[in-house]
């Protein structure tokens, strides 16, 4: 399997900026119903779901709120894993929220039916092997998602995308910035993302444009 690493990522997201960052994503709730809407529509009803990087746990939350999963979620922050629980409890959802890391999951072989990682990917320090652990935890003919930016979306579709945001002023002139200058340097080309699921037991997968990213999708 390759060695390609990144740098951790997991100190920026912690105290503050994670913090700043809930708060933000918070206002793009339409986003994170759409997104659970759209997966539970390929989600059958009495899964094992696990979503990795979930943040402040949106997506796994408005999934809850459907009350036909079992739903987990892993981050690496130790921040976003209190504001998580924090935003579950309120949410009247149960959510089981693990600190751990991507490319080492606190899981058992085979455990989950549907793993789903979302803008998160392109922070971790070891892609290929967090692909491989999504294949590991996944029970047979089980599927995973990753959706994420992708490093050829222009800046005029990053400003449609952050406009529909609904944020601030400011926030949406910070945020273009974040994409600018941070998350575009880290993301990857869909060529990219078709080679390191390839160095894994997936060895394959679908993947789908979507706005300023794509769709990765794996099947066991």
């Amino acid at each position: 399997m390759s060695t390609t690493t990144k740098a951790y990522k997991g100190v920026a997201m912690e105290g503050p900026i994670a913090t700043w960052y809930a708060r933000v994503t918070r206002n793009d709730v339409n986003r994170h119903k759409g997104m659970a809407e759209f997966m539970s529509a390929r989600i059958a009803p009495g899964s094992r779901v696990l979503e990795i990087a979930p943040g402040p746990g949106y997506f796994s939350i408005e999934l809850a709120k459907m009350g036909r999963y079992e739903v987990t979620a892993l981050d690496i922050s130790k921040t976003f894993v209190e504001i998580a629980r924090k935003n579950a409890e309120q949410a009247g959802v149960q959510v089981d929220v693990r600190l751990g890391s991507a490319s080492e999951m606190p899981f058992e072989n085979e455990t989950f039916d549907f793993t789903f990682c979302q803008a998160a990917f392109k922070n971790f320090t070891r892609p290929a092997q967090a692909i491989a652990e999504m294949h590991r935890v996944l029970r047979p003919h089980g599927r995973s998602v990753i959706v994420d930016l992708r490093r050829d979306a222009s800046m005029q579709e990053i400003d449609r995308e952050v406009k529909n945001m609904g944020v601030s002023r400011f926030n949406e002139w910070f945020t273009k910035q974040t994409f600018r200058w941070m998350l575009l340097k880290n993301a990857y080309t869909p060529a990219e993302m078709e080679a390191f699921v390839a160095q894994t037991p997936f060895g394959h997968c679908k993947l789908d444009l979507a706005g300023v990213g794509f769709q990765v999708w794996l099947e066991k």
